[in-house]
């Protein structure tokens, strides 16, 4: 994991089950949630709020590899996203 201090991640939690909302550093989680899109709403929240959508959300899988990213508003490309 790289990236700016406004970046969230959306990880899996191996001990409790279900999915966290982390910073880069771990140290503790920002919200735990029993679905990965639960998470996800909250991560984007999250970069918006705190860091006025000067971030990213990265979303890992359960296999840990980061699979998807979601610019926050401020990093929001004016090309459109062609993942599918």
């Amino acid at each position: 994991m790289a990236g700016n201090d406004n970046d969230r991640y959306v990880v899996p939690n191996e001990k409790r089950g279900g999915w966290d909302v982390v910073k880069e550093d771990r140290r503790r989680s920002s919200g735990h949630f029993d679905t990965q899109a639960q998470a996800e709403k909250r991560a984007k929240q999250i970069v918006e709020n705190t860091g006025r959508g000067d971030g990213e959300v990265r979303i890992q899988g359960k296999d840990g590899k980061f699979r998807d990213s979601d610019s926050g508003s401020r990093n929001e490309s004016k090309v459109k996203d062609k993942r599918h």
